[in-house]
């Protein structure tokens, strides 16, 4: 009989499966990435107390709410609970960040329990507390610029309020990636990434988590010498201190690799196998995998979590970015740690057959469609995005006269804004979700009747970052048969993009079946795996919807972000009082994942 490809692999997986030795439990296969789309530098752990729940931080850069944080109680199912960076006053310089690859760096997600048994809030949980220890970073000012990091923690004793994380706790350290340690007599410890520019390696200090105060410094371990060694995290085990890193840049040579020591501060031993965890130079399709975690399951076991591309080893084609992959991890005592490749489908630890659902938390499952019509006396869903902070007021939902809606506030910037009027903290008005499926359909139904300038304009985008993306939009220009000063202007649709290859832009008058004055579907649609589609037509006639432009996926793959698809509205540069900003309502915002590509 012969076997389709898929077949194989999952036989392969499952092979490799069954040797992972020591299972106290039933192996099962489950499916990668485990969060898919923008979920870059997972953090992941295990909290007996809160129920048997596992939580998952991942970074965010220049996005807002930062630090999305998902819960699961049977690691297959993971829903968003909240954002860590939730209030804009908590990080006020991240609305003028300069450079796509600014913003929130790589979090550590770490739970420190208490010594009673009910929590103070009365939740019946454990006196403990999260913490994350991340860095807002400014990646335009020179390496050796210490004010390039700032470097924080914040916390909560109840991740499932969205907005209980504490305002940050500012701690200097010249670099990123910063993780706590607690060590068995209560010490902490923070362990970050220097600036491998200046001089690649690790450092390690004491730390007051209420002062942001840090002891000195000390140097424990450089890595095997690969380049940018990053992404530190410590454990204790056996009466070792394991310090795991990330290596090799975080692309093709992306890697995973360890070394232990009887002593905090060193010397460290490297891991014989080092390294410990990589696809690179592989033909798998998932790729640069590093910048992992470590935990354990309820039942004891352990696995780890990493960063992914599914680019294959040509690695152009990946507009989704880095995504969090799961794999199992055998740990026997006083060894060292054995870990699985990292694939789509793949065979772990026992994972439980039928769902176990996170009852609470406000937010969507990862892989829950979106059918928004924005109801009045409610808010902004969780998983609902900007790109920096968003200026007050911008964003209204179900305002009286635009009920079942959201009603968006033009910006003077539009989605290609240079990085440097960033700095005006103004911003775009741009409201989005992260693309989470290799295959998806989304449509917004747009409301254009306040167009009334030259350049005004309101469309949908595909937007990895503003050097990246691509939009179809209702815009305002002068009719192609009259002077440009005359005045009269005329609605057409634009089709036009930014990326690394030259994209030209194409306008398109209306047809006759269509105004101004009713509501207008748009569409974005990945077709297959390397190509999107941009339509739009009629709300009440979807049948009319016209294709205006298509895209490539690797025209949007680069960087550190992942994709995210939502409307935006913009004056194009236009400002003053008397041809100032706009307001547009948009509504049945619909999101219908179709499809995931594993291999």
């Amino acid at each position: 009989m012969a076997l389709n490809m898929a077949e194989i692999l999952f036989a392969i997986m499952l092979l490799g499966g069954l040797a992972l030795g020591n299972v106290t439990h039933q192996n099962s296969t489950y499916t990668n990435p485990i969060l898919p789309g923008f979920h870059p530098d997972p953090s992941c752990i295990f909290v007996p107390s809160w129920d048997n729940t596992y939580f998952c931080a991942s970074s965010s850069f220049n996005a807002f709410p930062g630090i999305p944080i998902h819960a699961s109680k049977d690691l297959r199912n993971w829903k968003l609970i909240g954002n860590a960076i939730s209030r804009p006053e908590m990080l006020p310089k991240l609305a003028t960040t300069i450079k796509d690859t600014s913003g929130i760096w790589a979090p550590t997600l770490r739970y420190r329990e208490g010594s009673d048994s009910t929590n103070k809030n009365g939740s019946g949980h454990g006196e403990g507390r999260f913490w994350i220890s991340t860095t807002l970073v400014f990646d335009n000012l020179a390496a050796n610029n210490e004010s390039r990091w700032d470097n924080f923690v914040v916390s909560t004793d109840d991740p499932f309020k969205p907005d209980s994380w504490t305002d940050p706790v500012h701690f200097d350290f010249g670099g990123y990636d910063t993780s706590l340690f607690w060590d068995d007599d209560g010490q902490v410890y923070v362990t970050g990434s220097h600036e491998y520019k200046v001089w690649p390696g690790i450092q390690t200090a004491t730390i007051n988590l209420e002062t942001g105060e840090t002891g000195p410094w000390e140097n424990p371990w450089n890595g095997t010498g690969g380049l940018a060694p990053e992404g530190p995290h410590l454990y204790k085990k056996d009466d070792y201190y394991y310090l795991m890193l990330a290596e090799g840049g975080t692309g093709e040579g992306h890697m995973v690799t360890m070394a232990r020591s009887r002593n905090i501060n060193g010397p460290y031993e490297a891991a014989p196998h080092n390294p410990v965890l990589s696809n690179a130079n592989t033909t798998a399709f998932f790729q640069a995998v590093g910048h992992a975690d470590l935990f354990q399951d309820v039942h004891g076991s352990w696995w780890a979590v990493a960063l992914s591309t599914r680019s294959g080893p040509d690695f152009k084609n990946y507009p989704m970015g880095r995504e969090t992959v799961l794999t199992p991890v055998t740990w026997e005592k006083g060894q060292w740690p054995i870990f699985q490749n990292a694939s789509g489908i793949t065979s772990g630890w026992g994972i439980p057959s039928e769902p176990i659902l996170v009852s609470d938390g406000e937010g969507p499952y990862v892989d829950s469609p979106d059918h928004l019509t924005f109801p009045p006396n409610s808010t902004l869903p969780l998983h609902l995005i900007h790109w920096r902070l968003p200026t007050p007021d911008t964003y209204l939902v179900s305002p009286l006269g635009n009920e079942n809606s959201l009603v968006l506030r033009s910006s003077v910037l539009n989605l290609t804004s240079t990085d440097g009027l960033s700095t005006s903290g103004k911003g775009q008005t741009f409201i989005s979700r992260r693309q989470t499926d290799s295959l998806f359909t989304y449509q917004l139904d747009i409301n254009a009747s306040n167009l009334r300038n030259k350049e005004d304009e309101v469309g949908v985008s595909v937007f990895l970052t503003e050097a990246y993306h691509f939009d179809v939009g209702i815009v305002l220009l002068p009719q192609p048969d009259k002077n440009d000063t005359s005045g009269e202007l005329a609605p057409y649709f634009r089709f036009r993009g930014m990326s690394g290859y030259s994209v030209p832009e194409t306008v398109f008058p209306f047809p006759q079946y269509l105004s101004i004055d009713s509501p207008i579907a748009l569409e974005i649609r990945a077709f297959n795996w390397t190509h999107y589609s941009f339509a739009a037509g009629p709300r009440d006639a979807r049948h009319l919807m016209q294709t205006y432009g298509i895209a490539r996926g690797e025209q949007l793959s680069a960087g550190f972000t992942g994709t995210l698809v939502g409307p935006y509205a913009t004056t194009n540069g236009r400002q003053g009082s008397q041809n100032g900003e706009f307001e547009v309502a948009v509504g049945n915002w619909t999101y219908l994942p179709q499809g995931q590509i594993i291999n």
